[in-house]
């Protein structure tokens, strides 16, 4: 996946993140914690809470795929994995929670060759 070709001049576009996942901005809504809303409004995409969300599930999403093979297994991996440490919580809610650096962390020692 290609984060540069997800951005526009406002920032990451929803409607070329679902192509890219083959999903619907309702679905990535809801794994982010927004309301549909924030991904079809114009007013709302551009909104700092959105973008933030939107790139930090990008950046982890950029890092997982280059060890699971595709953007599509990465995003299921997002959204359905328990994170050993962190109460079997998945990346998606700790993202929801504001604790994206709980899973980039996860992931520095995951690929130093660690155990999480």
């Amino acid at each position: 996946m290609q984060i540069q070709e997800l951005a526009t001049e406002v920032g990451f576009s929803p409607n070329a993140v679902a192509r890219e996942l083959r999903t619907t901005k309702a679905e990535i809504a809801h794994t982010l914690g927004l309301s549909r809303d924030a991904l079809s409004r114009a007013s709302r995409i551009g909104a700092p809470k959105t973008q933030t969300r939107l790139r930090q599930m990008l950046e982890i999403l950029n890092r997982v795929e280059g060890l699971v093979g595709s953007a599509l297994v990465a995003y299921a991996w997002f959204r359905s994995e328990p994170l050993p440490g962190f109460a079997d919580m998945t990346p998606s809610q700790l993202v929801r929670d504001g604790k994206a650096d709980g899973v980039h962390a996860y992931l520095d020692q995951v690929l130093d060759g660690g155990y999480a």
